[in-house]
């Protein structure tokens, strides 16, 4: 719970995993360190990379530096003074190809045309590990999401993670209708066959109605859609480290940070969560007693029939 000044409440989200097979470089044990000159107030920090951009010959950044680099650039973004896109050259293609990928974080944004990642962090290629899909969401254990977070802060060996939220995201509308009308009275007849579409929307029920009771009730269906935008942020958070123990085990160490964040695309400014308010409790659960074959719904509906 996060106290008087914000509605959000929590609960557990179980659900799926799968790994993510992919062929990464080695690791090099002869990195060279990049130099960095502290930040002036209002501006962002000077780098110095080997290549000029963001390689395995640079060492890796903590997470509370590149969640400040994330502030920064966001701050650039807002305020139309954008330097990444002007400061990448052809030669900078040639070192990721040939020196590899050394991310700073990994982001799951939504797929929402309006929310260009790299873009409103302005940040180049070989920053940030982008992950997108429609309401940025974990409902079903997605195995290539998870797995491929896994991969940013395992071989890539990322420090930070964040789950982006957005304003007036479609997903976040979709599953509160489809929430709402599932509220009413059923009609007769066989229930339709639901597209994948209604599928992910129908797994993000659990946010939403948990955004309707926070709200209480006579709230509109755009204040619920308005507010399971935060709620979806904090449960996608609190199911991956539930469906990741390598995520959770990092995150526990302190090796990792997982963030959560909203973009206003009104604003184009990005507020930053913080850490999930419940994640000394998160951690000590026992995802081993979670189903991951079954998605949240196949699991309410096993637990009400007892089996």
């Amino acid at each position: 719970h996060l106290g008087s000044s914000s509605q959000v409440q929590f609960r557990a989200f179980p659900a799926v995993s799968q790994a993510l097979c992919q062929t990464w470089l080695p690791e090099t044990p002869w990195l060279v360190s990049s130099s960095e000159t502290p930040a002036m107030p209002g501006k962002a920090a000077t780098e110095t990379y080997t290549h000029g951009v963001r390689t395995q010959h640079d060492s890796h950044i903590p997470p509370e530096r590149a969640l400040q680099k994330l502030k920064e650039g966001n701050a650039r973004f807002v305020s139309g003074k954008v330097t990444s896109s002007f400061d990448f050259k052809p030669e900078h293609r040639t070192a990721l190809a040939v020196h590899g990928q050394n991310p700073m974080a990994a982001i799951l944004g939504c797929a929402d045309s309006r929310c260009p990642i790299e873009t409103l962090f302005d940040v180049q290629a070989g920053d940030i590990f982008v992950l997108r899909n429609a309401g940025n969401t974990l409902s079903h254990a997605e195995g290539s999401v998870v797995g491929s977070l896994e991969y940013c802060v395992g071989p890539l060996k990322a420090k930070l993670i964040v789950v982006l939220g957005h304003t007036k995201c479609g997903a976040m509308m979709g599953a509160t209708q489809t929430m709402l009308s599932a509220q009413k009275p059923a009609k007769d007849g066989a229930p339709a066959k639901q597209s994948a579409l209604e599928k992910l929307l129908s797994g993000l029920g659990p946010v939403a109605q948990q955004a309707q009771h926070e709200l209480g009730s006579g709230a509109s269906a755009d204040e619920i859609a308005a507010h399971v935008v935060k709620v979806n942020v904090f449960a996608g958070m609190e199911r991956l480290l539930i469906y990741s123990e390598p995520i959770r085990e990092k995150v526990r160490s302190g090796e990792v940070q997982l963030h959560g964040a909203v973009y206003d695309i009104t604003t184009g400014k990005v507020e930053f969560l913080g850490q999930h308010p419940r994640l000394p409790l998160i951690l000590g659960m026992q995802a081993g007693l979670i189903n991951t074959d079954k998605s949240l719904e196949a699991i309410a509906e096993s637990a009400a029939q007892g089996a």
